[in-house]
């Protein structure tokens, strides 16, 4: 009878606070790929851990026109029936897994994501005048509705939120990141995935990030500017995996690729660090090598 992978989280993850992790890396993802007729064990059967180390050029912060090269770690795992999966410069633990029936399944947990806009050398003498902001920690839950088999029957759409709050003392805030995505196997050895994602921050989130107070305007010549909370940014992503032996059940190297396009929302868009230093619409390009044990 025809078996189911478990999902494999494939991704590049921010290990670290550090300014090189700091910029958002999505991930790309694996899931419910065919087995053969003739039941085999798969590295996914049991615990297993995948580590690796890839590269990402993008903007180097939320609305800025200057982009940079930088290294990117990977890790994810299942251990003790507890799956660790990458997100956003940060990873999630999935403590709640609940087959609602053959074709859903709601999955959630703990996330964790570290977040450095604007905390070092961001390419613009003039932003960078207006000061260095801290760093944040943002702590909180995420839950996802699994739909399987919307295609064909190895493919799955996943719609979900994550909800966290800083507790590093920084921008202090809420942030929400609702989003939908939709992965596919192409082959055995290859999946592909799009996810669409929406970003709200709360008025400490956006206050922080986007305003420019009269010690900021002072010091970069920048126009004073209030911001409120409010929907700040979209996002959509194109992610592929390949499996170097053919078989991503099988244990052994995965690469990874993908494209992505972010566009600025109200005062991410409105704030002068966007509209006046840097630019709406912002893309970027990751690609790494992994190897699942």
């Amino acid at each position: 009878m025809t078996r189911y992978l478990t999902a494999l989280a494939a991704g590049w993850v921010a290990a670290c606070a550090s300014p090189a992790f700091a910029q958002e890396a999505e991930v790309i993802s694996v899931a419910s790929l065919p087995l053969s007729a003739e039941p085999e064990k798969s590295v996914f059967d049991d615990n297993w851990l995948a580590l690796g180390i890839g590269a990402i050029y993008e903007a180097t912060y939320d609305g800025s026109n200057d982009y940079e090269l930088k290294p990117l770690p990977m890790i994810a795992g299942e251990i003790g029936g507890i799956r660790i999966s990458p997100r956003s410069s940060g990873f999630s633990v999935d403590l709640l897994e609940v087959d609602l029936s053959d074709r859903l399944e709601l999955n959630g947990g703990p996330v964790i994501k570290f977040r450095s806009d604007r905390t070092g050398k961001v390419g613009d003498e003039v932003v960078e005048a207006a000061g260095e902001l801290d760093k944040a920690v943002e702590l909180g839950a995420g839950a996802r509705l699994v739909v399987k088999e919307v295609f064909h029957a190895y493919d799955r759409i996943s719609i979900g939120a994550d909800v966290r709050k800083d507790v590093a003392g920084a921008h202090g805030g809420m942030v929400v990141t609702p989003g939908i995505s939709y992965r596919t196997p192409l082959s055995r050895g290859t999946v592909a995935s799009l996810a669409v994602r929406a970003f709200y921050g709360d008025g400490d989130f956006t206050r922080y990030y986007y305003s420019v107070n009269p010690e900021q305007s002072a010091a970069s010549g920048l126009p004073e500017y209030e911001a409120d909370g409010g929907w700040f940014k979209a996002s959509a992503k194109l992610s592929f995996g390949y499996a170097l032996n053919g078989d991503l059940e099988r244990r052994g190297f995965i690469l990874g690729t993908q494209v992505g396009y972010s566009r600025m929302l109200g005062d991410g868009a409105k704030t002068p660090f966007t509209d006046l230093r840097g630019s709406r619409n912002q893309f970027k390009i990751a690609t790494g090598i992994g190897y699942v044990f």
